[in-house]
């Protein structure tokens, strides 16, 4: 069964790496997610609710349980891999979609594919500042010339 844990927003992974270490193997608790833009939850995969309750306690940035434990095919949609339909690469040119440069474009000057990163460098402002960004916020609007 799969526990959503309620933590401190934006200490996922430092509750969830704290509980891995409290893990042995008398306790029923068998995996521990952290999902991405999934702010101040994490996923905790356990025989049963008594069992969670039990494990978290006196643990530093967890402020407790929900009681209706996820279905696995609801954590299945929440860890599925997303794949870009587009890959951005260095060189293509960019429009920001969403936050604040939302509609202003871009040139990519690096990729960070582990972290789902991009460095760009504004067009059309006077100094060319490089933004570092999540590639969700931004779609390709033309690729990089291959010569």
């Amino acid at each position: 069964m799969y526990f959503v844990v309620k933590v401190t927003s934006g200490q996922e992974r430092i509750a969830a790496n704290m509980l891995q270490n409290k893990m042995t193997p008398e306790i029923p608790v068998y995996s521990i997610i952290v999902v991405e833009g999934m702010r101040g939850y994490i996923i905790v995969e356990a025989e049963d609710e008594v069992a969670v309750r039990q494990y978290i306690t006196k643990g530093r940035n967890i402020r407790g349980i929900l009681p209706k434990p996820l279905a696995e095919d609801e954590v299945n949609k929440l860890i599925e891999v997303r794949s870009h339909a587009i890959e951005i690469q260095r060189g293509d040119s960019i429009e920001f979609t969403s936050g604040p440069f939302k509609g202003y474009k871009a040139k990519v000057l690096k990729v960070d594919e582990l972290k789902d990163d991009i460095t760009v460098e504004l067009m059309d402002v006077v100094v060319p500042i490089p933004i570092t960004t999540k590639m969700n916020t931004a779609k390709v609007i033309q690729k990089a010339d291959k010569a």
